[in-house]
């Protein structure tokens, strides 16, 4: 099973894509330092959970964006 993330976790990462898309990248680290300048967490855990998440989320984009050109020239 997957780790369970809680919702605010999610829908701060959500926002935080879709405010910034082009802010974000598969290095964690650097998103971790993105969230802090964007975000006041009230903790260090919170702040790593969201960047953690939008890591994935740009992962997955990545991932379906090469399938799809793949598969249009397949």
């Amino acid at each position: 099973m997957g780790k369970v993330r809680i919702r605010l976790v999610k829908r701060t990462a959500k926002k935080l894509l879709e405010l910034y898309p082009n802010l974000f990248t598969t290095d964690f680290e650097h998103n971790k330092q993105m969230v802090k300048l964007l975000v006041k967490t009230p903790s260090k855990k919170l702040r790593n959970q969201i960047a953690g998440y939008i890591t994935h989320l740009v992962k997955i984009r990545m991932r379906e964006s090469q399938q799809a050109v793949s598969g249009a020239t397949a």
